[in-house]
């Protein structure tokens, strides 16, 4: 590689690790990466022709410091782990560590906020404006944010998850204030340039966080505020009755995973063309034996079935997230060949 250490860009780096790390440990590293971020990194790789021993240790040992500092930063936050890295490497290298890390990894605001409890954060941010709620909700994990929304007053749902929708950019000074309001014992390091958050898929991510009831009463605001916004949510979203969407091979591999009492509860209520494609991929053994059993089961609250489904959908999508079944939503884009 001609480039010397010093100006090797990240994707070169990325590469130089996975040679050095060898193809098993390698294949297992793509398996966390996106289709692009496989294309670029297997085409950068492929102009590696040699790699010197000293740039190979180099980068490896960068790739180390980050992983040491980015535990620690799990364990305490950046200040935590800047007061640590500094006792071992001094303050000069604690500093390029840090902003090795951040660059690399780009460690987002609000890290506090997702370890705490959500009750706490709710406490904090339910008599803010909507859009002050609607950026803390977009920092956080999905799950976090969708037991937020449930939790608040169902006049503020829609206007958030719109919001939240619709949200673009945000000044990191703004950022900063609401975080430092929010947390004041906790600093973060932000970068110049404006950070995106929120968007379609943020507020498709928090609603698939929240229980069925409240999911609906949002869409359902939204259908009367913004009609567009809300086809284009749903078409993003899945729920349990879009299992007729998906092929045989996907739906065999969710009955194996899913708990057969969830599948019970959810088929309870389901319509029969979601009921026959289900039978349709059991052994015809197994199909008569859950008929049976659902006739059987007698009336079923309908909170139970829905936490049911809720628990089949989560599997559902992280089958998706690892690439063991295609979920085929609206676009070209996700057509199969």
């Amino acid at each position: 590689m001609a480039r010397q250490k010093g100006v090797l860009t990240g994707k070169q780096k990325a590469a130089i690790l996975l040679i050095s790390l060898g193809p098993d440990v390698s294949a297992q590293v793509y398996k966390h990466l996106s289709e692009e971020e496989i294309e670029k990194l297997s085409l950068e790789i492929s102009s590696v022709k040699k790699v010197d021993s000293s740039l190979k240790e180099d980068v490896l040992e960068q790739f180390h410091q980050i992983a040491v500092a980015q535990d620690y930063i799990s364990q305490g936050g950046i200040g935590y782990a800047k007061t640590v890295l500094e006792k071992a490497f001094g303050k000069q290298e604690a500093s390029n560590i840090i902003n090795r890390l951040t660059s690399s990894l780009q460690v987002r605001p609000f890290d506090f906020a997702r370890k705490a409890d959500p009750q706490q954060v709710l406490n904090f941010i339910q008599g803010e404006h909507p859009q002050t709620i609607a950026l803390v909700l977009s920092y956080l994990d999905p799950e976090q944010s969708g037991q937020i929304l449930s939790a608040l007053p169902q006049e503020v749902q829609a206007d958030v998850a719109k919001r939240i929708a619709t949200m673009n950019s945000t000044s990191p000074e703004i950022i900063s204030q609401v975080e430092q309001v929010l947390e004041k014992n906790i600093s973060s390091s932000f970068t110049e340039d404006y950070t995106q958050t929120g968007g379609i898929q943020a507020v498709v991510e928090v609603l698939n966080g929240v229980d069925r009831s409240t999911e609906r009463t949002i869409l359902d605001a939204l259908e009367i505020q913004d009609p567009e916004l809300a086809d284009e949510i749903k078409k993003r979203m899945f729920v349990f009755e879009d299992i007729v969407i998906l092929d045989n091979r996907a739906i065999q591999r969710i009955i194996r995973e899913v708990e057969n009492e969830d599948l019970r509860l959810s088929l309870k209520v389901a319509s029969d063309e979601v009921k026959d494609i289900v039978f349709k991929n059991m052994s015809q053994r197994m199909a008569e034996t859950f008929k049976e059993e659902m006739e059987y089961m007698g009336p079923v609250r309908l909170r139970d079935v829905e936490e049911a489904q809720t628990r089949i959908v989560a599997i559902i999508r992280r089958l998706e997230d690892v690439g063991e079944i295609v979920i085929a939503r609206g676009g070209g884009d996700d057509i199969i060949v």
